[in-house]
């Protein structure tokens, strides 16, 4: 039975997060801010080359972000060429559509051509980005420029028209290749892609319409000057998840805002007619996130130490080379035999392993530190597991089996930085400074802020919220009363009552002061 498939939107001011939720599980989070400064896969660029590297047969280009970018000779493209003529013949009076179906593709790029026969320093060139810019390095170019839709890429001065591979019936091949083909303009290639399989030829009608407007409504930036210029971008990070995702299996889509709401209705619409329906507008009082238990697997997911079942627990590190993982047993059941236990462990570790990989888009060498295991037969059986876990997984993967030393290694694609967020939160004892007030002083600064408030104006009665502890040690005394305690001096020496609230989620020694009506006077 499939479960469960949900995306929930949260709209802020700032930024635009998306959790995907499969069973209630966070298992993909994206955010991308609302004034968006840095480049995203798919952005197209009118860059100008920079430097040429003959050594490596690349070259750097400047799109205009701190770090200029990198291109290689092999990612020019067949028809870099047409490319090129097209950028140097257009300008404001000419006939754009014209010039591009006219352009001939008389003279591909040769295969083992040097980079320095093709570019010189100052050339402009339309380039896509193809890997974000990572740690110190810029971001990694491609002249082939493509579009992607739901059911079909385009290529500008594309001549061929491909088919997934993952549609198996060749009549249904066919039909797509030759409906594509009769719509096509001229000097327009397209992939057809997998989700195409069965789709009516106005609904690709439809689509193609969409991507070629994109492509030829960047051709009036393109035209007016040769400057470093953004073109146009890839669709927003939520619209790109449901353009990659959306199938019949998706549940619901919540979307915290209006024009959110609307916007991705009417792409479902255009994109999968009849399931705009999944598409819902959340209007509880209660933040998004926090109603549908996002923020807490949050919390719970991205942090250093990732708890698993039995007491086991993952410990994740990030370097600048690769990504380690390290899988500790924790408590170990007592009524099965330990190699038993520590196939299990490593099973369910192997689970999370592969959600996180994809929660956290963790991207190049990540090395798995499993428990070790003296059976071949488990070591095995846990390689098999981890490939058919990764299947779900959307980018592109390699996974080798157990050293002897327990290591599992895993290659996956990286085209953007790993999702790193903050889960800690800042002491509310020392404000993050890591130094607190001593213990022997407490009282003596706690009296500070009741002599402060009592002077300021006189209160008949003050409340003191406190950690259990230190309660205990304010109320400790003789007697019944507890006469001679702290608490009992103070309310003699400022002729007031002060009424003591503990709180179990107070720190040890941390501690508020409010007066009768509750406002806060200790801020």
């Amino acid at each position: 039975m499939q479960g469960e498939k949900d995306l929930i939107v949260n709209v802020q001011k700032d930024k635009v997060s998306v959790a995907l939720m499969e069973d209630h599980r966070l298992v993909e989070f994206n955010e991308e801010a609302c004034d968006r400064k840095t480049c995203s896969v798919g952005d197209v660029f009118l860059g100008r080359v920079k430097k040429l590297l003959p050594a490596l047969n690349a070259a750097f280009v400047d799109i205009g972000d701190e770090k200029e970018a990198f291109v290689h000779y092999l990612d020019l493209g067949v028809n870099f060429y047409a490319f090129d003529e097209f950028q140097k013949r257009l300008n404001r009076n000419a006939d754009a559509k014209g010039i591009y179906s006219h352009i001939k593709f008389e003279k591909p790029i040769e295969k083992e051509g040097r980079i320095e026969n093709v570019l010189t320093v100052g050339q402009p060139v339309i380039v896509q980005i193809s890997k974000e810019p990572i740690s110190t390095k810029g971001a990694r170019l491609t002249c082939e420029i493509s579009l992607a839709g739901r059911n079909i890429v385009l290529l500008p001065f594309g001549d061929k028209v491909s088919v997934s591979q993952k549609i198996k019936s060749r009549q249904e091949k066919r039909r797509l290749e030759l409906l594509v083909k009769n719509i096509l303009p001229k000097n327009y290639g397209a992939i057809i892609r997998t989700a195409a399989e069965g789709k009516s030829a106005s609904i690709l009608d439809n689509e193609l319409i969409t991507l070629v407007e994109k492509w030829e409504n960047s051709w009036k930036k393109l035209a007016k000057d040769r400057n470093v210029k953004l073109l146009f971008t890839e669709c927003s990070k939520v619209t790109a998840l449901l353009r990659d995702l959306l199938d019949e299996t998706f549940t619901n889509v919540y979307v915290g805002d209006r024009a959110e709401f609307e916007e991705l209705r009417d792409y479902i619409k255009l994109i999968a007619p009849g399931m705009e329906k999944i598409v819902k507008l959340y209007e509880g009082k209660q933040p998004i996130f926090d109603n549908f238990e996002v923020t807490r697997q949050i919390k719970s997911s991205f942090g250093k130490i990732v708890p698993i079942r039995q007491g086991a627990y993952l410990v994740i590190e990030h370097t600048e080379a690769l990504h380690v993982v390290d899988v500790n047993s924790g408590i170990r059941a007592k009524n099965k035999e330990q190699e038993q236990n520590t196939f299990d462990i490593n099973c369910y570790a192997a689970e999370e392993i592969a959600r996180q990989m994809r929660l956290r888009d963790m991207g190049g060498i990540v090395i798995v530190d499993f428990i070790d295991m003296a059976s071949s037969e488990h070591r095995t059986a846990l390689y098999k597991k981890m490939q058919d876990l990764m299947q779900g997984d959307r980018a592109r993967h390699n996974i080798l089996p157990l050293t002897k030393f327990g290591l599992m290694q895993i290659t996956r694609q990286r085209v953007r930085p790993a999702t790193e967020i903050n889960t800690s939160e800042i002491c509310p004892v020392c404000h993050g400074t890591g130094h607190i007030t001593s213990s022997i002083v407490i009282d003596e600064a706690i009296e500070r802020k009741i002599s402060t408030a009592i002077s300021s104006r006189p209160e008949k009665q003050l409340l003191l919220k406190v950690g259990p502890i230190l309660g205990a040690f304010l109320k400790r005394g003789k007697g019944v009363f507890n006469t001679g305690s702290i608490l009992s001096k103070w309310q003699r020496k400022y002729d007031c009552k002060i009424v003591l609230e503990e709180s179990s989620q107070f720190s040890v020694l941390q501690n508020e002061l409010y007066d009768g009506a509750g406002k806060r006077l200790d801020q």
